[in-house]
């Protein structure tokens, strides 16, 4: 039988808070490598190395791809509650952050809440590794071309071919991952023998992604229309 290995509280405490202060720091080294840019550009580039991190981590705790899924409702191992762990400290930065440049809006603080909740009961119970690791990449897997997006504003780089291709691809793999796997995920979770409160935030962050997607197909529409050569006027 495989020996099961029992993550202290202590450490992921230990975690927690040291990738809070990583987060802080890599934040504060974007704004002195780039002192002409604004605050919300140096917290994307933190965001969308957070974004890789998080996909890789979860990838490397899945213990056998031919079943991504299972078991469920299982003890978290070590590599699952470290990946956890790492997004939990980057969400409780993100809040921090957004809160100090009064980008405080509905939608973001319920993602926040229902992220850092979430997360933060899935430590503590030590189960659910599986199901909650495969939703940190099913939400983070769109991230770095979310934040690409709005990058390549600050550029100065809009309404080109390029802007409507990262647009494009983001709104794709987002509507692919959090809307095409996404329910599956959450119903897996909620039918499993998972503690209430880890189904509730589950069905929450599903909730928030339906939101989010209505927003995006507005988003697609626009920009393609945009696109659209204006019709020929008669006599022309």
């Amino acid at each position: 039988m495989e020996e099961v290995v029992v993550v202290e509280g202590t450490t992921m405490v230990g975690w927690v808070v040291s990738g809070v202060a990583f987060w802080w720091t890599a934040f504060l080294l974007a704004r002195g490598a780039f002192p002409k840019r604004s605050y919300d550009f140096c917290n994307r580039v933190v965001s969308a190395a957070h974004a890789a991190a998080a996909v890789s981590l979860a990838c490397l705790s899945v213990p056998d791809w031919s079943r991504p899924l299972s078991p469920l409702a299982a003890a978290s191992s070590p590599p699952q509650m470290k990946a956890l762990a790492v997004t939990l400290s980057y969400m409780v930065y993100d809040a921090a952050c957004c809160y100090l440049n009064d980008d405080v809006r509905v939608d973001n603080t319920v993602h926040h809440l229902v992220s850092i909740v979430g997360i933060a009961a899935g430590l503590a119970y030590r189960r659910c590794g599986t199901e909650m690791v495969a939703s940190l990449f099913v939400t983070e897997i769109s991230s770095p071309l979310l934040h690409l997006r709005e990058i390549l504003k600050e550029f100065g780089i809009k309404d080109t071919d390029l802007n409507l291709l990262v647009d494009i691809l983001f709104a794709v793999i987002f509507s692919v991952a959090r809307i095409g796997f996404g329910p599956y995920l959450t119903y897996v979770t909620v039918t499993a023998d998972n503690p209430i409160l880890i189904k509730a935030m589950a069905t929450g962050l599903q909730l928030v992604s339906a939101y989010w997607f209505l927003r995006i197909l507005r988003m697609v529409r626009h920009k393609l229309g945009k696109k659209r050569p204006a019709p020929k006027v008669a006599g022309d």
